[in-house]
């Protein structure tokens, strides 16, 4: 998108812009409701990571909270600069969450479970470097899509072996926040000579990011709720100030 004030970042490098005019509300940011509506990714990965401390769940679960809270903070630098490095520094944290997500999913009935960690790191560096170096475009999409759709069969096998109909609930939101964030994210790339032509910008990938910041923080409550009822934790789901789901254990005095 045409730029309308001058550029602290200088000329965009990056290799994909969003249907947002580039500075158009401050020379210090040049896609700005892109790079807030990161915030409330950032709040709820924060809500998430409280929790996860304070009833004491598996240190995995407060590193998948930071590591939202990374992914947030990578797209907001991204989004403010439209840099290739800070593209990079967005894109590649993104593959790392999954890898995360992917341990988290698998790693109860993984049978050698010091390998899969070790796996996964190393596989984790090796695409870091690579991307640095080789700078993917559609690859990385491609890519992405298919470490997500390695997640697909075990975020279903959870569902279903799950009785509980508040997490299944959780599931259900999680569903329904993907769908309608890809909705918005797809038309804000596909339809932007259209959208110019609005008298508005109904700003689609700004709600993406806010649409999958609730995406991410339903997916990690129905996670750590199904931990909690494979560790013997008598987890349910609660509701803070009856709206934001959560999830309360009781362990028992030995654990």
């Amino acid at each position: 998108m045409a730029e309308t004030l001058s550029s602290f970042w200088g000329p965009v490098t990056s290799t994909k812009e969003c249907c947002e005019t580039n500075y158009a509300h401050s020379s210090y940011i040049a896609e700005f409701y892109n790079t807030i509506s990161n915030v409330p990714t950032i709040l709820l990965a924060l809500i998430g990571l409280i929790n996860a401390l304070w009833q004491r769940f598996e240190k995995r679960f407060s590193v998948l909270h930071l590591s939202n809270m990374t992914l947030a903070i990578g797209s907001m630098v991204y989004h403010a600069t439209l840099q290739r490095v800070q593209q990079q520094g967005d894109e590649t944290p993104m593959v790392w969450e999954v890898l995360l997500y992917i341990y988290i999913l698998y790693s109860p009935d993984w049978h050698y479970r010091s390998t899969m960690p070790i796996f996964l790191f190393l596989y984790g560096a090796g695409f870091a470097i690579a991307h640095s170096v080789l700078n993917f475009g559609i690859g990385f999409k491609v890519h992405y899509i298919i470490l997500c759709l390695l997640c697909v069969p075990r975020m279903y096998k959870y569902y279903i072996y799950t009785q509980d109909v508040t997490a299944k609930r959780l599931a259900k939101l999680f569903v329904g926040t993907l769908v309608f964030g890809s909705l918005f994210g797809f038309s804000d790339r596909v339809f932007c000579k259209e959208i110019s032509r609005l008298p508005f910008n109904p700003q689609g990938h700004a709600l993406w990011h806010v649409f999958m910041g609730f995406n991410s923080y339903f997916a990690n409550t129905f996670l750590m709720f199904c931990r909690a009822q494979q560790r013997g934790w008598s987890p349910k789901v609660v509701y803070l100030m009856g709206f934001l789901p959560y999830v309360k254990i009781e362990k028992s005095k030995s654990q």
